[in-house]
C-alpha cells in the first residue's frame, strides 16, 4: 500500500531532467503549549504528591487504558538528517543542506514530521544537490565497483544501482525497481550519451526519490486504527535517525533484513552499539541542542556596553561545555536527573576565568570537578543556558522560569493575554529584580502565571546575563535571589532551585516526553500520557540513566508500532 502523505499537503509528480521530482506545499502547524498530565500538579501548588510520588495512583489510572502508538506523518529528512545521511552514504561532508530553506519547528524540535513541509524551492535545491553529490562521488570513485563497457553496460549498471538504492532507500529494492533505474542507461543512449551519463542520471533519481527524502513507513491498512508492528527495516530507520540523525549502517540494515530486530535482545544490543558510536553525537547536537537551548546560543547578543566580556571564544566555550557534559551522560553512568546538579563540568582557561574557577591550563575544554563551587553544579550553572534565557541588557526571571517549567517539568504556563506590557523600567535605581517582578505581578492579568514562573527564575538571579556569578545587580542594588512559590515554599537561590527541580516527581515523565517527542518526530497527545509514565517508570527502575530512558523508549510499543487512521480522522 502507498503510504499516506503528510496532513494538509497537496502533492504531484513533476518529470524533468530524467528524474521524478516530488513537489509539495503546506502550512506549518502552530506550536501547542506543553501541559501537565492529569493527576499531576503545577509546581508549587498546594496539593502535594503522595510519598511514592503518585506511582501507584498513576498505574491504577493507566491499568485499563488501551495502548495507542498513534500515527506519524510521512517524515521528510530535515537539514541535519539530510547532511548526516549523505555523509554516511557518499562520504560527503560539504553539508549541502545549509543551502536549503530553514526547517520549521514543532513541539520544540525541527524533526517534527507534521511541520516538515515540501516546497517547489526545496525540490529545486534537492535536484541541484543531487547533481553535485553524484558528480563529486563519481570523481572520487565511490561507485567504482565494476567497469561500464560501451557494448554491454547493463550488468555493471545493475550492480552499481542496486547496491546504491538499497543503502539510499534504507531497505531492500525489488528487481523491478532496479530495472527502472537501469532504464536510464538506455535513455542516455537514445540521446547519444554514453552509459556513464545514464548511470549518473539514475543515481540522481535515487537521491530525489521520496524513498530517499522521506523515512517511509507503510500501513498495510491505512484506514485501520488497529496498531501494527513496524517492519524491521522501518524500525532500523527509526532507530538510526533517533540516535544518529542518519541512515542505518550496514550492520543495522543487515540485522533488519534478517528479521533480527523483532528480538528485544538484538534491539537492545543495537541500541548500545549505536550509542557507543561517535555518530551518537547527533543526540548532543540535535536533541540536547534544542532541549537545552544550546543552538540558541548562536543568536545570543548580550549588550556589548554592559557585557563586553562576552565574545566568540566565550560563546564557543559555553557551547562546548554543555555539549561535553551531555555527551558524558550518553556514555557514562550518571542518572539523567543528575543533569540538574552534576558535580563536574568541562571548561577551558577562558571559561574557567569567566566562572571564577581555577584555570585548567588548556585552550580546549577539560573535565573539572566542582567540589567547592556549588554555584556551578548542573545545567543551571552553565553559561549557555543562562545567556540564552536572558535579555541583551538584563536577566529575565520570566524566561528562566518558563524554561524550567517547559523543559524540565512540562508544565508551561499559557501564553500571555494580548496587550500585556513588558516589564516596566525600575522606579527606583536601587530596586532589585525581585521587586520589579513583584510590581509587574501586581497586574491582575499577569498574576496567575507569574506566580509560577517568577520564583523559579528569581532563584537564579545571582547569575548575570552572561552567566557570571554576582552579588550585586548592574544598578549596584544587592541581588535578592529568593522567590516564593504559590504553596509558600521559598527558594533561596540556585541550590534550592536544584533540589526543588530534582525532587519533583514530574521530572522523569517530562524527560521522557521530550525524548519520546524527538524519537518519534511527533508531539505528544493526551492518549500518550500512560505510555509516557510507563516508559519513565521502566527507565527509572533500570537505573535512570540516559541510556535507560532511550532503551525504554526503543523497546516500547510506541516506538516499535504504529497505526493508520479512519477516513473521518483524516483532514
Amino acid at each position: 500500500m502507498t503510504p499516506r502523505l503528510p496532513r494538509g499537503r497537496s502533492w504531484r509528480l513533476l518529470a524533468g531532467a530524467g528524474c521524478a521530482l516530488l513537489l509539495a506545499g503546506c502550512v506549518g502547524d502552530s506550536l501547542p503549549q506543553a501541559r501537565v498530565l492529569p493527576g499531576e500538579d503545577l509546581p508549587g501548588q498546594d496539593s502535594q504528591p503522595p510519598p511514592d510520588g503518585g506511582t501507584q495512583q498513576q498505574n491504577d489510572e493507566c491499568k485499563d487504558v488501551p495502548k495507542d502508538p498513534g500515527r506519524i506523518t510521512l517524515h521528510r529528512l530535515n537539514r541535519a538528517e539530510y547532511d548526516a545521511t549523505v555523509r554516511d552514504l557518499l562520504g560527503d561532508t560539504t553539508r549541502p543542506a545549509r543551502d536549503f530553506p530553514t526547517d520549521d519547528h514543532g513541539y520544540g524540535f525541527d524533526n517534527n514530521a507534521d511541520v516538515l513541509s515540501m516546497s517547489p524551492l526545496l525540490m529545486e535545491k534537492y535536484s541541484t544537490a543531487a547533481e553535485k553529490l553524484v558528480e563529486a562521488a563519481w570523481t572520487k570513485g565511490t561507485f567504482g565497483t565494476c567497469t561500464l563497457t560501451a557494448t554491454n553496460p547493463e550488468p555493471c549498471a545493475r550492480d552499481i544501482l542496486s547496491r546504491f538504492a538499497r543503502r539510499a532507500w534504507r531497505r531492500p529494492v525489488t528487481p523491478a525497481e532496479v530495472e527502472r533505474l537501469v532504464g536510464f542507461v538506455t535513455l542516455a543512449k537514445t540521446h547519444g550519451d554514453g552509459p556513464e551519463a545514464g548511470v549518473k542520471l539514475a543515481l540522481r533519481s535515487v537521491l530525489v526519490s521520496p524513498y530517499f527524502l522521506f523515512r517511509v513507513e507503510k500501513d498495510p491498512e491505512p484506514g485501520s486504527t488497529t496498531p501494527h508492528r513496524l517492519t524491521d527495516v522501518e524500525l532500523a530507520s527509526r532507530l538510526s535517525y533517533f540516535l544518529w540523525s542518519s541512515m542505518p549502517d550496514e550492520k543495522l540494515l543487515a540485522a533488519a533484513e534478517a528479521g533480527k530486530l523483532s528480538q528485544p535482545e538484538e534491539l537492545e544490543a543495537q541500541v548500545r552499539r549505536l550509542l557507543a558510536d561517535p555518530k551518537s553525537n547527533a543526540l548532543v547536537e540535535n536533541f540536547a541542542g534544542q532541549w537545552l537551548y544550546t543552538r540558541a546560543l548562536d543568536s545570543a547578543e548580550p549588550d556589548p556596553t554592559l557585557y563586553g566580556a562576552f565574545n566568540e571564544d566565550l560563546r564557543a566555550a559555553m557551547r562546548q561545555e554543555t555539549q561535553l557534559v551531555f555527551r558524558e551522560f550518553i556514555t557514562g553512568n550518571h542518572k539523567l536527573r543528575d543533569l540538574v546538579d552534576a558535580p563536574f563540568t568541562y571548561v577551558n582557561d577562558t571559561l574557567a576565568t569567566h566562572y571564577g574557577l581555577p584555570k585548567p591550563g588548556s585552550r580546549t575544554p577539560v573535565r573539572v570537578n566542582l567540589t567547592g563551587h556549588p554555584e556551578r553544579l548542573g545545567i543551571f550553572g552553565q553559561g549557555s543556558l543562562l545567556t540564552v534565557t536572558s535579555n541583551p541588557d538584563r536577566t529575565s526571571p520570566v524566561q528562566r522560569g518558563v524554561w524550567v517549567l517547559e523543559q524540565l517539568l512540562c508544565a508551561a504556563p499559557p501564553p500571555p493575554p494580548p496587550n500585556v506590557e513588558n516589564l516596566p523600567p525600575a522606579v527606583d535605581p536601587n530596586q532589585t529584580m525581585r521587586e520589579r517582578m513583584a510590581q509587574h505581578r501586581s497586574q491582575p492579568a499577569c498574576a496567575g502565571c507569574h506566580r509560577m514562573m517568577d520564583p523559579l527564575g528569581l532563584a537564579l538571579e545571582n547569575y548575570d546575563p552572561i552567566g557570571r556569578w554576582r552579588l550585586n545587580e548592574v544598578s549596584g542594588a544587592p541581588v535578592d535571589p529568593t522567590g516564593e512559590l504559590p504553596n509558600g515554599t521559598v527558594l533561596r537561590g540556585g541550590d534550592d532551585m536544584r533540589r526543588f527541580v530534582k525532587d519533583d516527581p514530574k521530572l522523569p515523565s517530562c524527560l521522557t516526553e521530550h525524548l519520546l517527542t524527538y524519537a518519534l518526530g511527533r508531539g505528544m497527545r493526551p492518549e500518550d500520557e500512560c505510555a509516557v509514565r510507563e516508559i519513565a517508570a521502566t527507565a527509572e527502575a533500570s537505573g535512570g540513566r540516559l541510556s535507560d530512558y532511550i532503551l525504554s523508549i526503543v523497546l516500547s510499543e510506541h516506538f516499535t508500532m504504529r497505526r493508520g487512521e479512519t477516513e473521518a480522522q483524516q483532514p
